[in-house]
């Protein structure tokens, strides 16, 4: 048997893999609950048998991997030394990387079950993908033809900068940077940033903050027709879209750009009918090479999974 787990900041996801590299004993947990990874880890693996404790383990984590043996978390309070995580768990072999780099390492195992379309343009070939995903934080990856196989590109791009494509766009920037000095783009674009993005349309609209609201609120504020969350939603998918552009041109993703996260896909018809796909080829005189980009959600509840399950070697 061998160990995968997706660690985000909020929740853990936990399997193993068979000696076919079948899934197993699927279970996920709020990461509230532990006082660490070491504490979660141990007792996702104290309810299995005996026979199927694993010699190897793959995690993907929501934290930048830059080598060196600590490995500490951007969105939770959460860090480990990787030789005494392994030591602990009684592991032959520990491999860690980040989320979105497993994230990547699935692209070309998905297909269509796995996805849904959002706009036009078909895959070039065997091409550079590339996977950004809003949930506790932004995530994003990529994944480039090599020699042999497939290379990932891993990064933190969800701490670029974020531009502004209006006025208005601005102007929420504008509050943000003067609050916390630089706004990066996770800082609008992800669950949390739900939140923080209706606060300061409020801020300019009614001239105060609201208080004790949470992302899945200001969702059902939205599906409720309350006009300032659905601009909020709205200018947060107009947002993604520029972003999701961006990452398309830096790293040549003509194989396709893919959406993740637990927040799109809860909110797909919404994203459907959103900008995202006119702000994601809205480039200028590049608009006729982003037309040619497909952009999908990926649907797939699990994808780091099964970037992880390659990882191991399995196919």
């Amino acid at each position: 048997m061998d160990l995968i787990a997706d660690i985000g900041a909020t929740n853990t996801r936990c399997a193993l893999l068979d000696e076919k590299g079948q899934r197993v004993a699927v279970e996920f947990f709020k990461n509230a609950l532990f006082d660490d990874l070491g504490n979660l880890l141990s007792h996702y693996l104290e309810r299995r048998r005996v026979t199927d404790r694993p010699k190897r383990a793959a995690l993907a984590i929501a934290a930048p991997i830059v080598g060196g043996d600590e490995i500490r978390m951007t969105n939770k309070d959460w860090a480990f030394s990787r030789a005494a995580l392994q030591k602990r768990l009684g592991l032959q072999r520990l491999l860690v990387v980040n989320d979105f780099a497993a994230v990547a390492w699935a692209l070309p195992d998905l297909g269509p079950a796995d996805l849904v379309q959002v706009g036009g343009g078909s895959p070039s070939g065997r091409a550079a993908m590339a996977a950004i995903g809003p949930g506790s934080g932004l995530g994003v990856g990529a994944i480039v033809p090599a020699a042999e196989g497939w290379a990932i590109v891993s990064g933190e791009g969800g701490h670029v900068t974020l531009p502004a494509a209006d006025r208005e766009e601005q102007e929420v920037i504008d509050i943000l940077r003067e609050r916390y000095g630089h706004c990066s783009a996770e800082r609008l674009v992800c669950g949390p940033g739900l939140v923080t993005l209706y606060g300061a349309l409020a801020e300019m609209v009614h001239k105060q903050v609201p208080s004790g609201l949470t992302p899945p609120r200001v969702s059902a504020l939205a599906a409720e027709g309350d006009p300032l969350a659905r601009k909020t939603l709205s200018m947060f998918f107009s947002l993604l879209g520029n972003v999701a552009g961006n990452l398309a041109l830096t790293v040549g993703a003509v194989g396709g750009v893919f959406v993740a996260g637990g927040i799109v896909p809860k909110l797909l018809d919404e994203f459907l009918r959103s900008q995202f796909r006119a702000r994601f080829e809205a480039k200028g005189r590049y608009r006729h090479y982003m037309e040619k980009i497909p952009t999908y959600v990926i649907t797939e509840p699990l994808p780091a999974f099964r970037g992880l399950r390659r990882l191991l070697g399995y196919r």
